[in-house]
C-alpha cells in the first residue's frame, strides 16, 4: 500500500505540473487574430503589402483519393474564398475510382462561372518508392504550383470546409508575425456517440503531446502542424528542400513543421471553428482504424516507447480514480482506510480532480456536456488499448494507408 501511495503521489505531482507548466496545453486559448469583421465583409485595414497595395499570391493544394463524397461538401467553399490577391486551387487525383476528378472538375467550372478561384485537377502519378501516399501527392501539387511562383502554398484536405474569409485571416497572420508555417486545427466533426467519446479527447492529447504555445514559441524544439490547413511560405519551404526531406513520413503534418522549425522558421499552430472536418466516424470500428493505423508510427516502431506510454497512461489516468473510488469506498463502508490509503485516497481524488478540470475547455470547444469531463481516465485506457493495437497490426505485417493506399513497410 505503501507503493501505491507513493504512485498516487507520484502522478497528482504530474497533473500539478501539466495543468501548471506544460505550455498550457489544455486551455485552448491558442486561436488565430484576426483584424477585421468576416461577417461583414471588412478588409482588414492593415495589409501585408501597403506598399504596393497587393496581397501575396496563394496556391491550395489538395491531395485527393476516393473524395467523390466529400468535395461537394467542401471544395465550394475553398474556391469560393474571397481572398483580395490571387488564388488558385489545385487538385491532386490520386489513383481515385470513384469518379473524384470528373466531380472537381464540374466543381471548378461552377466556381469559376460564380466568380470564384480557378482549380486544376492534376492527375496523380505512380508512387515512387520510399514516399508516402499523401505526400507524394502533395509534392506533385507544390511542383505544379511552383509554376505560379506563389507567395505560400496552403496544404488541405478534400475533407476541410472553410468558413468565409478564412484563408485571408491565415496570410494576414502569416505576414503581420513572419511566420514561415501557420497551421490551424479543424475542427472535427463530433455528432455521433462515439464521435463525441473520441473525437475531443484526440485532439486534447495531441495538444498533450505538442503543447500550442511552445509550437509558437521560436525558442522552444517543439514542432507540429494539422494537415487539415497549413499555409507555407514557398521561400521557406523550398530552402528546407521541400517535400523531398518527409517524403517517407506517415505523419506528414507533424514531420513538416519539425522540418521549417528546424531551419529556423517561425511556426503557428492554433485552433479554430472556421475550419472544419466534414469527414464522418459513425462507428467505433471506423474510430479505431483512425487512431490505431499511425499510433504506433508516432512511438517510432519502439516496443519501449510503447511500454512507456502504456505505462504513463496508466499513472496518470487509471491509478488516480482507482485509488479515489477504492479510498472513498472503504470510508463509506465505516473501515479505518490507514494512512497509506488515505494518502492514495486523497492523493488519487486531487490527481482525478484535476484531469477533470483539464478536459473542461475542449469539451467546451466541442460544445459537449462538462459532465463528460470524469470520463477522461476511461476514455485514456481506450487510447491505450488503441495504442496497443497498433503495434499489433505493425508487427502483423498491416502497413499503415492513406485512404486506402498502403505505404512501405517499415
Amino acid at each position: 500500500m505503501l507503493a501505491f501511495a507513493i504512485v498516487c503521489l507520484v502522478s497528482a505531482a504530474a497533473w500539478v505540473y501539466l495543468l501548471l507548466a506544460h505550455g498550457g496545453y489544455w486551455l485552448t486559448s491558442q486561436r488565430l487574430p484576426t483584424g477585421r469583421d468576416v461577417a461583414a465583409g471588412e478588409l482588414d485595414c492593415w495589409s501585408p503589402r501597403a506598399d504596393t497595395g497587393l496581397w501575396p499570391d496563394v496556391v491550395a493544394v489538395v491531395p485527393a483519393r476516393n473524395e467523390a463524397d466529400m468535395l461537394p461538401q467542401t471544395l465550394p467553399a475553398l474556391l469560393g474564398q474571397a481572398y483580395p490577391g490571387k488564388f488558385r486551387v489545385i487538385l491532386v487525383d490520386d489513383g481515385s475510382t470513384d469518379g473524384t476528378p470528373e466531380v472537381a472538375v464540374e466543381l471548378g467550372a461552377s466556381s469559376v462561372r460564380d466568380g470564384g478561384a480557378p482549380l486544376a485537377v492534376v492527375a496523380g502519378q505512380p508512387r515512387p518508392q520510399g514516399w508516402a501516399g499523401k505526400v507524394w501527392a502533395m509534392s506533385q501539387g507544390a511542383a505544379e504550383a511552383a509554376a505560379d511562383e506563389p507567395a505560400y502554398v496552403l496544404f488541405t484536405d478534400a475533407d476541410i470546409g472553410w468558413a468565409p474569409g478564412t484563408l485571408h485571416e491565415l496570410v494576414a497572420a502569416a505576414e503581420r508575425d513572419e511566420r514561415a508555417l501557420v497551421s490551424q486545427m479543424a475542427l472535427l466533426r463530433a455528432r455521433t456517440a462515439w464521435e463525441r467519446v473520441i473525437v475531443p479527447a484526440f485532439v486534447y492529447f495531441f495538444a498533450q503531446l505538442y503543447p500550442f504555445r511552445r509550437v509558437n514559441d521560436p525558442a522552444s524544439r517543439t514542432a507540429a502542424g494539422a494537415g487539415g490547413c497549413m499555409l507555407i511560405r514557398k521561400t521557406a519551404l523550398d530552402k528546407a528542400g521541400g517535400l523531398e526531406p518527409v517524403r517517407g513520413a506517415l505523419i506528414d503534418d507533424v514531420a513538416l513543421a519539425t522540418l521549417l522549425k528546424r531551419d529556423g522558421n517561425r511556426c503557428w499552430l492554433g485552433l479554430t471553428t472556421q475550419i472544419r472536418s466534414v469527414r464522418p466516424y459513425p462507428r467505433m470500428a471506423d474510430l479505431w482504424h483512425m487512431i490505431a493505423r499511425s499510433a504506433y508510427t508516432q512511438l517510432r516502431y519502439s516496443p519501449l516507447l510503447l511500454a512507456g506510454t502504456i505505462l504513463g497512461l496508466s499513472v496518470l489516468y487509471a491509478v488516480p480514480p482507482a485509488a479515489a473510488i477504492a479510498w472513498l469506498a472503504a470510508v463509506a463502508a465505516g473501515g479505518p482506510p490507514g494512512v497509506a490509503a488515505t494518502v492514495a485516497g486523497v492523493a488519487g481524488l486531487a490527481g482525478w480532480a484535476l484531469m477533470t478540470v483539464s478536459y473542461l475547455p475542449m469539451l467546451r470547444l466541442y460544445r459537449l456536456s462538462p459532465l463528460r469531463a470524469p470520463t477522461l481516465p476511461l476514455i485514456a485506457l481506450l487510447y491505450a488499448a488503441m495504442t496497443a493495437d497498433s503495434a499489433r497490426r505493425h508487427y502483423a505485417g498491416r502497413a499503415v494507408s492513406w485512404r486506402g493506399r498502403a505505404a512501405d513497410r517499415v
